[in-house]
């Protein structure tokens, strides 16, 4: 019984020096924008200025029977629409002032915003 466990440790222990001595290669999915590696070469400080086609987000609308109307939220750059809806209908949630800053939660649904006239 000691041999087998000795010997599995030596083969977990050659094993974690393997992987961990193996090269990193980072994945496509990680690769630097068009034109990040060149301006962070040109400015020092690494900073990638933010394109300025970038388009305005999306704005999300919800309703919600004891809401009047429509709320109309345009969340930001880290936030998706379903994000927001998730935190409307969590009865926990506190300190956004989405939709007026209304304390109603449960009962928003994702709705088609209409066009502004």
């Amino acid at each position: 019984m000691c041999c087998v466990i000795g010997y599995w440790i030596r083969a977990s222990a050659s094993l974690l020096v393997l992987t961990a001595s193996a090269p990193f290669v980072p994945s496509q999915a990680m690769a630097l924008p068009e034109g990040a590696a060149t301006a962070r070469a040109q400015d020092p400080g690494g900073a990638v200025p933010a394109r300025s086609q970038d388009p305005p987000p999306p704005t999300c609308c919800f309703t919600n029977p004891g809401f009047a109307g429509t709320c109309e939220v345009r969340p930001a750059k880290d936030e998706s629409c379903g994000q927001v809806l998730d935190y409307l209908n969590n009865p926990m949630s506190k300190g956004k002032s989405y939709c007026g800053n209304t304390s109603i939660r449960g009962g928003w649904k994702s709705v088609a915003c209409e066009p502004k006239k």
